[in-house]
């Protein structure tokens, strides 16, 4: 028990030193940016775009802050905005793919997987899903009732203010990973100690080979499925240097994780914009394993073409 609660601990404290120094500075600097004209600039530059998915210039802001920041700032900027029903419903969807990307994305790159993939996933998630949503769905044009959230924020007075906060901000941020890590890593080291763990692994054993990877990744999946993929990175570090994961195995996780991680917290965030969550949850699974199924598929068939010449040279 004891060796079991030493070993959680030093894994634990040494994924959030890890993650935290990506963290801290990240989210210091973005949130000293949310008080520069700098977002404000870049939402003017995308706002020609939004028509191509069926959204009104001022739908910039909230997809510049939540890519910028995270899921609740992109809210928070949606609730000040009179947006009708389908352009909440298609901001939600892309934020669910895209959100938060500085951070999530570097955490990913950390893990060991190129930035361009991850970026390149998410983004793409987000442009095409919004894209078709528009195209298909001709409903929607009722203005959007939100529910209790109040979108006001207390505005700070000054460059010392908005210092102290963004530090408290980024302070908090890893506080948080540490309180949400550090427990994780114990857990996972006593199931590791109990054999329990091969248990679960064989329990998601079926899952994980449908979606093309092997069993050692059912922690990877679990963990960024309900805690996201910031804090989902500590297993997935631990489960490289551990259970041997493999670098195809990761790179496939990631991608499933990236269309669907934090899955319930995420889709439940939405509700007081007074959107079909239902809907949101389904197309963001449906994505994530189609998306995962393919990209395994085609990586089978292009490792297996150099072993189908080796065969042919040899005859």
């Amino acid at each position: 028990m004891g060796k079991s609660l030493k070993a959680g601990l030093q894994a634990g404290f040494q994924t959030t030193w890890t993650l935290g120094k990506i963290i801290f500075p990240i989210t210091l600097i973005v949130s000293l940016l949310q008080y520069t004209p700098i977002l404000g600039w870049v939402a003017k530059l995308i706002t020609p775009l939004m028509g191509i998915f069926g959204l009104s210039g001022e739908a910039a802001i909230p997809l510049v802050i939540g890519n910028f920041l995270n899921l609740y700032a992109g809210i928070g900027a949606i609730l000040s905005l009179d947006l009708t029903v389908k352009e909440v419903f298609i901001l939600a969807l892309m934020l669910s793919f895209s959100h938060n990307l500085l951070i999530e994305s570097s955490v990913a790159a950390k893990v060991g997987l190129h930035l361009w993939v991850i970026l390149a996933v998410r983004i793409g998630l987000a442009l095409i899903s919004a894209f078709v949503v528009n195209l298909v769905w001709q409903g929607g044009g009722e203005m959007a009732q939100y529910g209790f959230v109040s979108s006001t924020e207390v505005v700070p007075n000054g460059w010392l203010e908005i210092i102290s906060i963004a530090l408290q901000k980024a302070a908090l941020g890893v506080v948080q990973l540490a309180l949400i890590v550090i427990p994780l890593m114990i857990a996972i080291q006593y199931l590791k100690d109990l054999g329990l763990l091969k248990v679960f692994t064989r329990w998601m054993a079926p899952v994980t080979r449908f979606l093309g990877m092997k069993e050692n990744t059912s922690m990877t999946l679990v963990a960024g499925l309900t805690i996201g993929l910031a804090y989902g990175a500590g297993v997935m570090i631990q489960a490289v240097k551990e259970d041997n994961v493999s670098k195809k195995d990761l790179t496939l996780a990631f991608i499933f994780l990236v269309a669907c991680h934090a899955v319930v917290e995420d889709t439940l965030i939405f509700i007081p914009l007074g959107i079909p969550v239902l809907p949101l949850l389904i197309i963001r699974l449906v994505v994530a394993v189609v998306l995962t199924i393919t990209i395994a598929t085609i990586w089978r068939k292009v490792e297996a073409t150099p072993r189908r010449k080796e065969a042919t040279y040899e005859n």
